[in-house]
């Protein structure tokens, strides 16, 4: 028998993710999966993509995960502490929302709204020391998937000295699937092809986030609705505190990380090579122009930017390679 997993928030883009990537995963027992609406639903109806996967998903309840060792919560933003205070302090976490990820409470009664419930171990492992904390923790808030877009491509220029934390300016296009199932009229296919749209414009939730993780003080943010279902690619620029070389600082950084590759000199990253993997993709130059550092990140946000994410977590805090489970490649065309 190997380590018993319960998905909760199943029916959604980022639950049937996970339910995808546990179903093949060589040491995960999947026990459960629940939902709100769609409960009593056969999981291939929800997710035909999942056929063959002989599953009902259930109720969301204390009682519905009481078999499993580690529960993942794939649940709307402000909905995963209520649940969480009611599991055994014995059974392993793995959040995907927002919960529990900032340590300031005033901003996320800012961004967010209503009261802050704690905060968790950050789950991005290849921030440095946190794979460490991750693998000894009980409970783990994972990134969000801007938040993880944008911290692989600066944090080590921060923390290198490269960057000026001060002056930070990011523009991020997100596939669809980034806002949900819920049906959104702004979201309905006829909207939404051929078309680019900001949105959040200067007050995106994963600001606050991506600041604390980075150790930015200043962050500009403009995210896009692109027309795609899935896929993150975010510009990163900043100003130069020191002069240096950002892709070998970034290529330094990442040397060892299985899931952040920093493509060959002349190669660009695109969303499409990073669909279905657990990577990132990078690539770094200097803007002949305006001297500025440019960093272009791409990744799956359902992938490395959520249930892959996810997944790594789960792996380190179960003690397993943290490779298990997931690919490094894409899928195309």
């Amino acid at each position: 028998m190997g380590i018993r997993v319960a998905v909760v928030g199943a029916s959604g883009y980022a639950g049937g993710e996970l339910l995808r990537l546990l179903a093949g995963h060589p040491e995960f027992e999947l026990v459960a999966a629940t939902a709100h609406s769609q409960a009593g639903a056969h999981v291939a109806a929800v997710h035909p993509q999942l056929s063959g996967l002989d599953l009902t998903l259930s109720a969301t309840s204390p009682a519905a995960l009481a078999d499993a060792d580690l529960v993942f919560l794939a649940l709307p933003h402000g909905q995963s502490a209520a649940l969480a205070g009611q599991l055994p302090a014995g059974v392993k976490v793995v959040d995907l929302g927002a919960d529990f990820r900032l340590q300031d409470g005033e901003l996320w009664r800012r961004y967010y709204g209503g009261e802050h419930a704690g905060t968790w171990t950050y789950g991005l492992p290849e921030l440095p020391g946190q794979r460490e904390l991750i693998a000894s923790a009980d409970r783990v808030a994972n990134t969000g998937c801007y938040a993880a877009t944008v911290t692989l491509a600066l944090a080590p220029l921060i923390a290198g000295g490269l960057a000026d934390p001060a002056d930070v300016v990011v523009v991020a296009a997100s596939g669809t699937s980034g806002a949900g199932r819920n049906a959104k009229a702004h979201l309905l296919g006829s909207e939404v092809m051929g078309d680019l749209s900001p949105y959040k414009v200067g007050a995106h939730q994963h600001v606050p986030e991506i600041k604390q993780a980075t150790g930015a003080t200043s962050l500009s943010m403009t995210p896009v609705l692109a027309p795609m279902p899935r896929g993150i690619l975010a510009t990163v620029t900043a100003r130069f505190a020191k002069q240096g070389d950002p892709r070998a600082v970034l290529v330094e950084a990442y040397a060892n990380e299985a899931f952040v590759h920093v493509l060959p000199e002349g190669q660009w990253p695109h969303t499409a090579a990073t669909s279905g993997s657990n990577s990132c993709h990078l690539q770094a130059t200097v803007d002949a122009d305006s001297g500025r550092i440019v960093v272009v990140s791409a990744l799956d946000n359902l992938g490395k930017g959520a249930a892959g994410q996810a997944v790594q977590c789960a792996n380190l805090m179960s003690g397993l390679p943290e490779t298990t489970g997931l690919s490094v490649f894409g899928v195309a065309p």
